[in-house]
């Protein structure tokens, strides 16, 4: 099925008046699309951190996979949140991943260039010691080696995570990541676990 009929079988009618694509090139939901889309987000919620069920934590339910028309329309769901819109923002979350996705449709060498930005801005991740988007990654990462999943496992690290987005990792959020990690091991913490990940960040954080 092709991105257009992917946002008209799933977007609403104002939301396909606004968001056209054409042929992709793969582009991955990952720390760096995830930090873009925080931003966008910041500027319609006035907060730097991103709000719960929002159109971070709907793209972070994505991590891994490629950006689509289905994925963008979760945003957009996500943005609906703190807008009460049916229309999407300019420069807003859901427009800020069309144009990504648009993008992707250029030339290989084009392509190749973004990708070079990204992983340029990958190694430049400012660890904060919170529970933020790139955090987040970590975490689901982690969880997807686990579980064989592509999405979060329901109750699982990445959806207890979910619960505190924004806020400085505790003990107390690192023990309910643990307990949605048992939820995938069957009772067990694993080294490099989805906790592990969150640990790592914590320490990142206060060395940096």
């Amino acid at each position: 099925m092709s991105t257009k009929l992917l946002l008209r079988s799933f977007a609403p009618l104002a939301y396909r008046r606004q968001f056209s694509t054409s042929r992709l090139l793969s582009l991955k939901i990952d720390s760096h699309f995830l930090s873009q889309i925080t931003a966008a987000e910041s500027t319609l919620s006035n907060t730097p951190e991103p709000t719960k069920r929002g159109p971070t934590a709907r793209a972070q339910a994505h991590v891994g996979q490629d950006l689509s028309a289905s994925v963008i329309r979760d945003i957009f769901e996500g943005e609906k949140m703190i807008t009460g819109s049916d229309e999407p923002v300019k420069g807003g979350p859901a427009s800020l991943a069309q144009s990504l996705l648009t993008s992707t449709s250029s030339t290989s060498s084009n392509s190749n260039s973004a990708q070079s930005a990204t992983s340029a801005s990958s190694n430049n991740t400012t660890h904060t010691g919170k529970l933020d988007s790139h955090t987040l990654s970590e975490i689901t990462q982690a969880e997807k080696q686990l579980s064989g999943e592509e999405g979060p496992v329901k109750g699982g690290p990445t959806a207890r995570a979910q619960q505190h987005v924004g806020e400085s990792i505790s003990s107390e959020i690192l023990s309910e990541i643990t307990e949605g990690e048992k939820k995938i091991t069957g009772g067990e913490r694993v080294k490099g676990g989805p906790t592990s990940r969150a640990q790592s960040e914590l320490g990142k954080s206060r060395s940096s």
